[in-house]
């Protein structure tokens, strides 16, 4: 994972925030010294579900290695995915057949997200760019003032919000892109590279920003309706005291569930900001939910299944540790999630149980998650490989690794509550 440094910070600071963090993989800087936190060896399981390959493609250069925000969007059952060298290719989604693209030349970190004829992506270089969905050509560009890390998220009602890695929110006109309004935030000294995409809901949009706080910002003028911390900075360094919320906020009905780096997972009522329970538990990945079930990837990379209602736990997975997982997707009753070696490993949403495992790319590992509708899985690896997959009825075979049990560990929940619970 990267990082982003906002003062003359030592270059050996930032070298041991990168050994600090969950999941980094070897750090090729520290030459020959040992990976602390080695991705656990994946071990063999019988599958209990057939996970069906509809088809797969290239058809971007992806990432390219970066940390980036470069997610699949779909709309009318077009795919569209775009490529750190500023390619954007429109596919097909029923077989994966190449409709358009087009080579900006810029160098695309966010996005994209979709609206009617306008597909919104967030560059590098701190560009909101707006491409005609139905042959990539240009509609309007702005200058923002910091890169594009998050997904620019159309409104609905005639704007775009965009939230860039300085912790500025902007709301632009979503057909001209004039500037309508912007709220800068103050930043922490040192932050995890990446920001949180807007939520929309009743009445505003809600942002997740560094140093643990979330707010809920009217449409209309970027006014703040609620400021509250999930999670307090705590520490005696920089490095300690790093509590950024870069995971989406998730809405299910009135609240607004949310998890930030060295801290809480909280769930907050979503019209007056009041928290309603947290607990500690260090997340940036991304949260899913379903009926009561609330799902989290956490930043040691275990996946925790916790109570919507109190966040009390229910299971919790240890064996895809220090793996990069992606934030879990739902389909039917099992989760997906991505991993760094290009992996898409499945598990039933009850218990916890590895049931799946398939290979995507063995060039490139995945860092979005995965997308899903109308009962497919739609996955985008870092190399730029598009896969579309189904899962099918029960399969007995058995996956290609050494052999080991693949359950889950029942927990009543998923650490202590928080000091600040209610």
């Amino acid at each position: 994972m990267g990082f982003q440094c906002r003062s003359a910070l030592t270059r050996l600071g930032v070298l041991l925030l990168a050994a600090l963090l969950a999941g980094c993989g070897s750090i090729p800087w520290f030459g020959k010294d040992k990976d602390p936190t080695p991705p656990t060896k994946l071990t063999s399981f019988v599958q209990e579900v057939a996970i069906n390959t509809l088809w797969s493609a290239r058809p971007t250069r992806g990432s390219e290695g970066r940390r980036l925000y470069l997610v699949p969007a779909l709309a009318a059952n077009h795919l569209y995915v775009a490529d750190a060298r500023g390619r954007v290719v429109a596919l097909a989604a029923e077989t994966g057949r190449v409709l358009w693209q087009r080579e900006t030349g810029l160098t695309f970190s966010g996005g994209p997200d979709v609206e009617g004829d306008r597909l919104a992506l967030g560059t590098s270089q701190g560009e909101l760019v707006v491409l005609s969905t139905q042959d990539g050509r240009e509609q309007w560009r702005a200058r923002l003032g910091s890169e594009v890390l998050s997904v620019p998220r159309f409104t609905g009602d005639g704007k775009l919000i965009v939230h860039t890695l300085d912790d500025t929110l902007y709301g632009l006109d979503a057909a001209t892109g004039k500037e309508l309004w912007r709220i800068a935030y103050p930043a922490p000294v040192l932050t995890l590279r990446g920001s949180s995409t807007p939520t929309m809901a009743p009445g505003g949009i809600i942002v997740g920003l560094s140093g643990g706080k979330l707010v809920k910002l009217d449409l209309r003028d970027g006014a703040p309706l609620w400021e509250v911390i999930v999670s307090r900075p705590s520490g005696r360094s920089e490095l300690a005291r790093i509590a950024d919320i870069d995971a989406d906020p998730l809405l299910m009905g009135n609240t607004i569930y949310v998890g930030s780096y060295n801290g809480d997972l909280a769930a907050v009522d979503a019209t007056t900001g009041e928290v309603l329970w947290r607990r500690e538990l260090s997340a940036h990945a991304g949260l899913a939910a379903e009926g009561t079930g609330l799902f989290v990837t956490d930043s040691q990379d275990r996946l925790w299944a916790a109570d919507l209602d109190s966040g009390a736990g229910r299971w919790k997975q240890e064996n895809l540790l220090y793996r990069q997982l992606t934030a879990p997707a739902l389909i039917g009753n099992l989760l997906a999630v991505g991993d760094l070696e290009g992996y898409l490993h499945l598990l039933k949403q009850s218990d916890g149980r590895l049931v799946g495992r398939t290979r995507i790319s063995k060039k490139g590992g995945i860092t979005a998650r995965p997308l899903v509708s109308g009962g497919r899985l739609y996955v985008y690896a870092k190399d730029g490989t598009l896969a579309a997959l189904t899962v099918g009825a029960a399969s007995a075979s058995k996956s290609r690794d050494a052999d080991a049990t693949q359950t889950a560990v029942t927990v009543d929940q998923p650490v202590a509550p928080s000091a600040e619970t209610p």
